[in-house]
């Protein structure tokens, strides 16, 4: 994902389920071993998560006293074949998932798309890597083992624009211990979607069966809200992978894979894709919930417990519920490498490249929606900041800032004219008074909503409705009651602007409605709770100016350099450049001045 989703950074010391899925999550042979202190005679009894709560507690001693973990002892399989590879002087390359961004001088800064030479893949959370003349530590769950690791590395396909090939000539090159062409490598990376599917399948059914199902058993233990925060819609998800695998299988030639025309499947699910929305955004809520109950020991052994029970690899809860959001990643970054080895003849080249723009679209929607979900709290905590306010909240009806500034408005019957502050929400524009000493606090004086609402541009001189003179001049005409609001701007271009605006409101509007686009009321209920809080743990507004400062405090807190930064779930922001108020306050909108 080329722009990236960035996800509440958690601090490793208060959320101990946040270590990302180590990469080799993906890959299928791994070995389990089931130890004889935890279960005597060899096999395990999946009735054994029953509400006895003696019998469970007795499979949490045995596992606590037998300090007996299943998985991949120092990584896994792949782990060891990457150490053994680098051992042989083979080079290793992967590709970034998504942005690393760090201040460590340690730690290997990195974006999506990057591709990153592997030189040690000891430890199996933190690799150590090179790219051109950088190295340093990087956290293993942000890449992806390049299919193709006999491929030049100028040749790699996400370094050449659009995902296809740069030089032609290419075509034909040695792989392996034989002669191959293009087409082997096209096998390749078939071979992988294929497989890849076939193991997220596995980990969603160990999830929803081996976590889900057990929890619902124990309703002393789990709500039905507490496990919806938990795991999300993950079995929607499930079920939607189901049929895309069944799909995909459809659309794979066994006998000759390169010939296998798997665009078709990306675009007829493209739209199904879009549950992962609600997933992701939900993903720091879950983590939270899951460090808030991992503090009480029962959950954790009663979470391992069903780790063991399902005979799952050494991978933590959290881990296991980072994979839908890492899958989601890998499409685009699959699809990129799928139509480099795509001749432009072949019968899935056009589906390939309608298939990757598909999933690009999917990634940047995901985007959208998880920077709307923040930008609530941001609105929240503006809210909280303005006094006398009147009326519902503005989260009852809106959720994106589209345009603010000052106007003067002129009213009947006098033609009286009021300088205002006005912030121009989805669906409603409000209007604020400044103080009359302190100007940076603002009072709440009216509303308007904007569904009613027809904007009419008005020519410099005298208007007929309100009999005055008026220069860069506009209308909102309502449909229902003909009331008219006249507003007049300093300049000719904050006119435009604000007509623009106007347009992007009704934009938004309409793709919200086409998009499904909806934030639930427990979501506009704690971002309220929280403005709340922090308005009343706060100093006095006179000195802590809380109006500016939550404007100005739109950066990501550095991470602690100690931290891993796979706990903070990145699919990474653009760095912003310190700006003055009203451009702080435009970054809440896809408008700028």
């Amino acid at each position: 994902i080329t722009s990236a989703v960035a996800f509440d950074i958690l601090p490793l010391k208060l959320h101990p389920f946040s270590q990302s899925t180590p990469t080799g999550l993906d890959c299928v042979g791994w070995k389990r071993r089931v130890s004889s202190s935890v279960i005597t005679d060899g096999a395990l009894d999946k009735t054994a998560l029953t509400d006895d709560v003696g019998s469970e507690e007795d499979l949490y001693e045995d596992f606590r006293s037998s300090n007996h973990r299943y998985g991949h002892p120092g990584g896994g399989g792949e782990q060891l074949a990457i150490n053994e590879l680098i051992s042989d002087g083979s080079v290793v390359y992967a590709e970034a998932l998504w942005d690393h961004v760090t201040m460590d001088d340690q730690e290997l800064g990195f974006k999506a798309g990057d591709v990153i030479e592997v030189m040690d893949a000891t430890n199996k959370e933190w690799w150590w890597g090179r790219i051109l003349d950088s190295e340093g530590w990087f956290p293993a769950s942000f890449v992806r083992l390049r299919v193709n690791q006999d491929e030049p590395m100028e040749d790699y396909p996400l370094k050449v624009e659009g995902g296809k090939e740069d030089d032609s000539s290419s075509g034909t090159r040695r792989f392996g211990m034989g002669q191959t062409t293009k087409d082997q490598m096209r096998t390749n990376v078939i071979n992988e979607i294929i497989s890849t599917e076939r193991d997220y399948i596995k980990h969603l059914k160990d999830i929803c069966e081996g976590y889900i199902k057990q929890c619902r058993k124990r309703a002393d233990m789990f709500t039905e809200e507490q496990l919806k925060t938990i795991f999300g819609n993950i079995e929607d998800i499930y079920r939607c992978q189901k049929k895309f695998v069944k799909a995909l299988e459809k659309k794979f030639n066994k006998d000759y894979p390169h010939l296998s025309e798997v665009g078709s499947c990306f675009l007829e699910y493209q739209t199904e894709f879009q549950i992962y929305s609600e997933y992701c955004n939900n993903h720091p809520n879950a983590c939270m919930e899951l460090s808030r109950l991992t503090k009480v020991n029962k959950y954790v052994y009663f979470f391992e417990a069903c780790r063991l029970l399902q005979k799952m690899i050494d991978i933590s809860l959290d881990g296991f519920l980072l994979t839908p959001v890492q899958k989601i990643c890998k499409y685009p970054l699959q699809l990129a490498e799928l139509l480099k080895y795509t001749n432009p003849q072949h019968r899935d080249f056009k589906d390939v490249e309608a298939a990757l723009n598909a999933m690009k679209n999917v990634a940047r929607l995901i985007n959208e929606r998880k920077r709307r979900l923040e930008n609530i709290d941001k609105i929240a905590q503006w809210q909280s900041s303005i006094e006398d306010w009147e009326g519902e909240d503005v989260l009852v009806r809106s959720s994106e800032l589209i345009y603010s500034g000052e106007l003067t408005k002129i009213s009947h019957p006098q033609a009286k004219s009021q300088q205002r502050m006005f912030f121009l929400f989805d669906h409603q524009l409000v209007c604020c008074k400044k103080d009359l000493l302190r100007r940076d606090i603002l009072y709440y004086k009216s509303r308007i909503n904007m569904d009613d609402m027809e904007i009419l541009d008005v020519e410099d001189g005298k208007d007929k409705d309100f009999n005055i003179s008026v220069k860069n001049a506009f209308k909102l005409h309502c449909r229902d009651t003909e009331e008219v609001y006249l507003f007049c701007a300093k300049k000719p271009e904050q006119k435009q602007r604000w007509l623009k605006a106007f347009e992007n409101e009704r934009r938004q509007v309409q793709l919200d409605q086409e998009t499904g686009f909806s934030i639930t009321e427990v979501q506009k209920k704690q971002a309220m709770l929280n403005a709340s809080k922090q308005h009343h743990t706060g100093k006095p507004k006179a000195v802590t100016r809380p109006y500016y400062d939550f404007l100005m405090r739109q950066k990501h807190p550095t991470l602690p350099t100690t931290l891993p930064q796979q706990q903070v779930f990145m699919l990474a922001e653009p760095k912003r450049k310190p700006s003055n108020f009203w451009q702080n306050i435009s970054r809440l909108t896809p408008f700028r001045k």
